[in-house]
């Protein structure tokens, strides 16, 4: 199955994914962070189509490109600021649930630079990147073209 049918054959699951990416827009957390963070996710779960939707999207942002070639490095990198480093060890504990104490570090750090506000906009950011990972990968979707594509 490809996106454009998913979108077709479940609109109302597209919808409220939709819904949840908009209200983490809407939030005010910077946009190059979170397509980091659903770089990082994308690329722990192995989600070629999510990796390249978000490389579009982060390629039209004012990112420097070492972020994305090192992003898999990242904790050894040494480019990536505060606010990135912490959101990203998030991302990867919230991906990867089962290492209770490697999530409450993880948490802990986030809490030191992020309001309570903007953690809960994280983690749904973070949770619906998981849930995009996990259909796109479970029905096979093919990357989209480098130029772009539909918002998952």
């Amino acid at each position: 199955m490809d996106f454009q049918t998913f979108t077709q054959t479940a609109p109302d699951v597209y919808a409220a994914l939709g819904g949840v990416s908009k209200a983490v827009d809407a939030a005010g957390l910077d946009k190059a962070l979170i397509e980091l963070v659903k770089l990082r996710v994308s690329q722990i779960n192995g989600c070629a189509f999510c990796l390249q939707f978000h490389l579009n999207i982060a390629r039209k942002l004012d990112i420097d490109p070492r972020k994305f070639d090192l992003l898999a490095g990242w904790r050894d990198a040494g480019i990536y600021s505060e606010r990135e480093s912490a959101a990203l060890g998030w991302a990867e504990a919230l991906t990867h649930l089962t290492d209770l104490a490697a999530r409450d570090a993880a948490f802990a750090v986030a809490r030191g630079v992020f309001s309570d506000g903007e953690l809960a906009f994280l983690a749904a950011a973070i949770a619906v990147i998981n849930a995009w990972n996990r259909i796109a990968v479970s029905l096979h979707f093919l990357p989209p073209p480098a130029a772009g594509g539909d918002r998952p």
